[in-house]
């Protein structure tokens, strides 16, 4: 990972739950022949970010051998959740990279973010999230100060328990995908249909 490229946000990618209601591990999900993760990865790239993957230690190697342009961890303990999860890669960056960054996180299972979007959040220094239709959505930038909160909090804690973001409209249709049906992976595959510039 570059030091020099810390002073823009580091996004972090969610990838470590079992995805037991789906039956399938989410960053695998195929689409045009290329996993899910590869394609955010892609999509965040295209923005010059550095990135930090997530992940279970069932999934380490197959994500491993198939994500480039992305640095991959394993969350020893995926089942305490997501901010769990997050502080595994919070932790890894302060430890080896900066003690002073904000980052942007984007779990797998809500891709339905514009490149607008992650433009807008690049711009923001305070913790901040898209919303559509007064709904918030994901990704979520966090600023510096509440990444500080986030690591003091406990494991199993929500996130949105411990950070209050300040919200900004967007147009993005599909900002409320949340995969975790058939039904969803469906409408997954449509957002890429309609907007090709998604993959």
């Amino acid at each position: 990972m570059n030091n020099a490229k810390l002073q823009l946000p580091v996004c972090i990618i969610l990838a470590a739950g079992y995805s037991k209601r789906l039956g399938q591990p989410k960053a695998l999900l195929e689409i045009k022949g290329e996993y899910l993760i590869n394609n955010i990865v892609k999509k965040l790239r295209k923005h010059d970010l550095e990135i930090l993957i997530i992940t279970n230690k069932e999934l380490f190697d197959q994500i491993n051998r198939s994500t480039k342009d992305a640095e991959i961890i394993i969350n020893p303990r995926p089942e305490m959740g997501r901010t769990g999860s997050l502080q595994v890669g919070l932790r890894h960056l302060k430890d080896n990279f900066s003690k002073n960054f904000k980052t942007i996180v984007v779990p797998i299972d809500r891709p339905g973010f514009s490149n607008a979007t992650i433009s807008k959040l690049i711009s923001l220094n305070s913790t901040s999230s898209p919303m559509k239709n007064g709904k918030g959505g994901h990704p979520i930038l966090l600023s510096a100060v509440d990444i500080s909160k986030i690591l003091c909090a406990e494991p199993n804690i929500p996130l949105r328990d411990i950070i209050a973001p300040t919200r900004f409209e967007v147009n993005d249709n599909y900002l409320h995908l949340n995969i975790d049906t058939e039904d969803d992976v469906k409408l997954l595959l449509d957002y890429y249909i309609q907007d090709e510039s998604n993959f």
